[in-house]
């Protein structure tokens, strides 16, 4: 089992890889958003430490036909493989859950899987084609910020979006009500989508999308509609158009980013928020009932006529006068 599960993330990671590249800027994997993190991430947390080396061969082989040199793709190699690894443990170490239906679980999940962990990555791989002269002068720190922001883009959007997958369950008896308000969602999000090549007033209308599906769906409406928003916004900043582009690199990723970490959070926190509020209710309305049940069986059987204490005690028919005249 675990060896079938190491050659999935081998193979997930190198699929998604393929994927994300198709949106790259720059050279190697400096994209906009990075699956392979989200998927490393996750297969950490669902599967344990055991399938680290799904994610250093998925890793490998994809920087091998884009590393300038050997060593510089051992060293990409491994400080992909050792950011999830670190996000992994920082997590463990807070107490994270993967059900994530904690507003806790949230935070940890975007400061310390996200934006810490991710440190890693891009720090070395930014400094390992700086070393192999493969970034064009004065490029390390751009190189530096997409490839980070790129990496934690992969956690926020992909590795809820897992981890939910993972454990959720279809839901029975679904109404029509239900299935109408899941499709009209949908077709609103990819209606939106369609309009990022638009001035950038019209791109917020994702925000209530967003907002709507946690309300309404939490991570499992949620996760989807963020990534499907940030996925036409990466879209339309690589065919160079829309409110993203058409600037300097450093000036349209920051704007993206910005954009996309917007999004992630809205949803991510949000939902959050929204299934603890849930939970918490529910467990108020069960401890109510469980209180309503024992304070019922407790009560007396009142079906009878009451009885009434002799305030006289119980010398007969005349009470204590029992003294003779």
């Amino acid at each position: 089992m675990t060896a079938l599960r190491i050659v999935a993330v081998a193979v997930l990671y190198y699929v998604s890889g393929r994927l994300g590249l198709l949106q790259q800027f720059m050279r190697g994997q400096v994209t906009p958003l990075w699956p392979p993190t989200g998927i490393a991430l996750a297969g950490l947390l669902l599967f344990g430490l055991r399938v680290w080396p799904g994610i250093a061969l998925g890793a490998l082989l994809i920087d091998v036909p884009l590393g300038p040199t050997t060593p510089a793709v051992l060293a990409i190699t491994a400080g992909n493989t050792l950011a999830p690894l670190c996000s992994y443990a920082l997590l463990r170490r807070s107490g994270f859950r993967i059900q994530m239906n904690r507003l806790q679980d949230a935070l940890a999940l975007v400061f310390l899987g996200a934006l810490i962990g991710m440190l890693i990555s891009a720090t070395v791989g930014s400094s390992s084609l700086s070393l192999a002269h493969a970034l064009p002068t004065g490029g390390f720190w751009l190189t530096w910020w997409v490839w980070w922001t790129g990496d934690a883009m992969g956690v926020l959007l992909v590795t809820p979006l897992l981890l939910v997958l993972r454990s959720a369950r279809w839901p029975k008896d679904i109404p029509r009500s239900g299935w109408a308000e899941g499709s009209l969602l949908v077709a609103a999000t990819i209606g939106v989508g369609l309009l990022e090549t638009f001035p950038a007033p019209l791109l917020f209308l994702g925000f209530p999308l967003l907002t709507w599906a946690a309300f309404r769906f939490q991570r499992a409406g949620a996760m989807p509609c963020a990534l499907a928003v940030s996925t036409f916004a990466i879209l339309a900043v690589t065919r160079r158009a829309g409110p993203f582009a058409g600037h300097t690199l450093l000036t349209d990723m920051i704007s993206l980013q910005a954009f996309n970490g917007a999004a992630a959070l809205t949803a991510l926190l949000l939902a959050a928020a929204i299934t603890e509020r849930n939970q918490t209710q529910s467990k108020i309305e069960e401890a109510c009932r469980r209180l309503s049940e024992m304070v019922a069986r407790a009560a007396p059987d009142t079906d009878g006529p009451p009885v009434l204490p002799n305030p006289q005690g119980d010398g007969g028919e005349n009470g204590g006068q029992t003294r003779a005249s």
